[in-house]
């Protein structure tokens, strides 16, 4: 009778890991991607601290945020990452706490019950002008390096950087409307 309760708890506490990973998985992986600049990395890395999540999930202090939990985990497998791979760049201490306040930013939008930011995010981007829709699908959705964008659209490297800098000013602006 005792086994029986214990695995049924173990399914309660699986289901609800569950349902935190699906919400947040989203938004860390773009957090993974800021540090490591690659996908199939960013991935890697987002998978493995989900695992290290769950093993050590008994650690976890219910009255911290989850998303800021596994941001430390995150960084704490990229730094592991950055230690045996040294042809990656790591990042100083400041520029790492700006993307860590931009990530709180994004997680504040995010609302129960009503549309994620990435939801928001899409909406925005119907918005956007054709030139700085152009910079963005092909930099951050195509993934091309500034260059590459760049020769795509028929642009220069400078051009390219301030359509990005204008759109990251105007889907910011709109995906917070309304946010308050």
């Amino acid at each position: 009778m005792m086994t029986k309760v214990v695995q049924n708890q173990e399914m309660i506490e699986r289901e609800e890991f569950s349902k935190l990973a699906r919400v947040y998985h989203g938004e860390l992986l773009v957090y993974a991607r800021s540090l490591t600049r690659e996908e199939n990395t960013s991935r890697d890395i987002v998978q493995d601290s989900f695992v290290a999540a769950w093993k050590n999930k008994g650690k976890f202090d219910i009255t911290r945020d989850f998303g800021s939990w596994m941001r430390g985990i995150i960084r704490n497998k990229w730094r592991e990452n950055l230690r045996k791979n040294k042809r990656q760049v790591s990042l100083d201490d400041e520029v790492l706490e700006s993307v860590e306040a931009e990530m709180r930013d994004w997680q504040s939008m995010r609302t129960d019950g009503g549309p994620t930011v990435f939801m928001k995010l899409e909406l925005c981007l119907t918005k956007l002008p054709h030139t700085l829709l152009e910079a963005v699908k092909s930099f951050y959705y195509d993934g091309d390096s500034t260059d590459e964008a760049a020769e795509k659209l028929s642009i220069g490297g400078a051009t390219l950087r301030k359509r990005l800098q204008r759109a990251r000013v105007v889907l910011r602006g709109c995906v917070s409307e309304g946010k308050n």
